[in-house]
């Protein structure tokens, strides 16, 4: 059975335990959630989105207590876990005000005279599973449209998360949600199948692994349920001749390192026109070694440990691998001499394709920097992997940088300017980076019953 653990990721000295539900906790839950849905779907959706409202609220009102919770979990510096409060109090504020004009009836301009609309009604108890990297954020954007929408949540955090998962509920209750619209559950993998396969419960979304998408998806496409699979990512960064190279490094610091480098969405593959290769890879290697990593509550700290010993040993691998095969690290690379999973800022050049760094996702503070000759190579290069999440494009001719990033095969780009997401513009991925969209609209159009009415003429 998982148990549900904090271990303190600056010294991997175990904080608190917490076991995993049983059988019958699992059984109540997956009922709680589903009576909720009969009554809370019927409530107007005004007082639904008053509800996300009043959660956004607790969340600001939460907010230091809260960022101290995941700072404590997984290691998130003090001003990013205070950023990503806000940005999740955001969603939930965004969805109350603009989930009821998403989820009204759309009128069909229709052949043969009557009348005709969608309408969109919630499908009911879902499940959630959610991962360590962005404890509040994650769970905001599945949570907030479909509680607006009128589904019900059944919500299974990551295993080194139980502490930010009771306080997400207790949120929830705080904000007047009514028993059973949102439950937190400690489920093993297992149980969190066999809710999946329960026929109280209409769909699931996973925030995870490749690994962990393939499980889902296939237990859901098993039983015909709908699935949102968000996964992993080997974003591009990709620098043309004209670009304004400071903003580039700027933003390559920003969207490697921000976080320890542990977001899907994190520019992890450098791809650098030969023009401006030399200057871009000197100054970037300059800004990375100059990063300082401690304690992720001191001030000045650009990033902390990363979430546990198991993630900094499986990083520091896959960058012995590729140095063992010829590249080099230019600056970084090793453990950094301390108690906890700390790892150096790091940069690889001479990454080829028989290195375990070119292929697979680094989910930690490491960037590969490669060199070609223009725009086309680049292009080739940027869609040479198995993912499609996020990418970067830099150069000051805007009408370039769009026809390149018109060619790369990818969910999102970003021209200009580091990846990231906020609460209006749709989030998700093609290829092994997942299935679906959320946040913006697109986050109320997943789980939802387009529901067709005919009025045909007298």
């Amino acid at each position: 059975m998982t148990e549900y653990r904090i271990v303190d990721p600056t010294t991997n000295a175990l904080v608190r335990s917490y076991p995993a539900q049983d059988d019958s906790e699992i059984e109540r839950a997956v009922t709680a959630a589903a009576d909720a849905f009969a009554s809370w779907r019927r409530r107007p959706i005004a007082e639904r989105a008053d509800a996300a409202l009043a959660v956004s609220r607790e969340f600001r009102k939460r907010r230091e207590d809260l960022a101290a919770i995941i700072t404590r979990e997984m290691g998130k510096t003090t001003p990013e876990a205070l950023g990503e409060v806000d940005l999740s109090a955001a969603i939930f504020a965004y969805y109350a005000e603009h989930g009821p004009t998403f989820a009204a009836d759309r009128q069909l301009d229709i052949r043969g005279g009557g009348e005709a609309c969608v309408r969109s009604e919630p499908l009911g108890a879902l499940l959630g599973i959610m991962p360590w990297n962005y404890p509040y954020y994650q769970v905001a954007r599945f949570a907030a449209p479909n509680l607006v929408l009128g589904n019900t949540i059944l919500l299974k955090h990551a295993p080194n998360c139980p502490e930010s998962a009771q306080a997400i509920e207790d949120i929830m209750t705080a904000a007047g949600l009514p028993a059973g619209c949102y439950v937190n559950v400690r489920a093993d993998h297992d149980q969190a199948a066999r809710i999946i396969e329960d026929p109280r419960v209409q769909g699931v979304s996973l925030t995870g692994s490749e690994r962990a998408g393939r499980a889902v998806g296939e237990i859901a496409g098993r039983h015909l349920k709908k699935y949102v699979l968000e996964l992993g990512g080997s974003d591009p960064f990709i620098v043309l001749p004209d670009a304004d190279l400071d903003a580039a490094v700027d933003a390559a610091v920003e969207g490697r390192m921000g976080n320890a480098g542990q977001a899907c969405t994190s520019s992890k593959r450098f791809i650098v026109t030969d023009a401006v290769h030399d200057r871009f890879l000197a100054a970037f290697t300059e800004a990375v070694a100059a990063l300082t990593v401690g304690h992720p509550s001191h001030s000045g700290v650009a990033f902390g440990p990363l979430s546990s010993e198991e993630a900094a040993r499986t990083v520091i691998s896959q960058v012995a691998d590729a140095v063992e095969q010829g590249a080099t690290a230019v600056t970084g690379g090793a453990r950094i001499a301390r108690p906890g999973a700390f790892v150096e800022p790091t940069i690889l050049t001479g990454v080829t394709p028989g290195m375990r760094a070119y292929h697979e996702e680094i989910f930690g503070p490491v960037a590969v920097v490669h060199r070609v000759a223009d725009a086309e190579e680049a292009i080739r290069l940027a869609n040479d992997t198995p993912y499609g999440l996020g990418s970067v494009v830099f150069s000051r001719d805007i009408a370039a940088a769009k026809a390149v990033a018109d060619a790369l095969d990818v969910g999102m780009a970003s021209i200009n300017g580091p990846s990231g997401t906020q609460e209006d513009l749709p989030f998700g991925g093609v290829k092994r980076s997942g299935v679906g969209r959320e946040l913006g609209e697109y986050g109320m159009s997943e789980f939802v019953n387009r529901k067709v009415i005919r009025v045909h003429p007298a």
